[in-house]
């Protein structure tokens, strides 16, 4: 991937190397589509991951975290895509110089707006990433927009890959089930 020459912001930088970083060990689960390796990352633009930057690895610290974030995507489609297959991968990681965010009012010191955090506006949360990516951080635990969990979003080359994550098992999504068992939950 051609390096970056994106421009950072003083004040962000400043911001994100006073803020304490941390190791994560732990489970954390991944949904691909099926036949994709569990820990490809991503250089397409998203929440956390500016596009052709850098490739990043999403994944939530809860399964149904990572239920919610795939299963929002297919959701907002005029039509469900119900010939998509998808594998939910549960995965360790290891990192050791991750960046905490416990809640969306966290990052708002940092330019992103509570109120347009579930939007599609990643312009503020991209930014972090980057300066993060920048700094040497490999990660960010950051909230997720689209449920209560955490998501753990990896720095894919800042680590080791193999070293650092291992897919421990997989088994296929069963959307028909989520889908029934979401219209069943009462509204917020």
């Amino acid at each position: 991937m051609p390096p970056s020459f994106r421009r950072h912001d003083r004040e962000l930088l400043d911001a994100l190397e006073q803020h304490p970083a941390e190791a994560f060990i732990g489970e954390v689960w991944r949904i691909t589509a099926q036949g994709r390796d569990a820990l490809r990352g991503s250089i397409a633009g998203g929440r956390w991951s500016p596009a052709g930057e850098f490739e990043v690895l999403y994944t939530s610290l809860a399964r149904v975290g990572a239920l919610a974030e795939i299963g929002f995507r297919l959701s907002i489609e005029p039509v469900w895509p119900s010939r998509l297959a998808h594998d939910l991968h549960r995965i360790t990681a290891r990192t050791d110089n991750t960046l905490r965010f416990a809640d969306v009012r966290a990052l708002g010191m940092l330019g992103v707006d509570a109120k347009r955090y579930a939007s599609f506006d990643y312009a503020a949360s991209q930014a972090i990433a980057a300066a993060a990516a920048f700094l040497g951080f490999d990660g960010l635990i950051v909230p997720s927009a689209r449920s209560v969990e955490l998501n753990l979003v990896v720095f894919i080359e800042t680590l080791d890959v193999g070293e650092r994550l291992k897919v421990e098992d997989t088994e296929p999504v069963d959307w028909s089930a989520w889908r029934l068992e979401q219209r069943s939950r009462p509204a917020r």
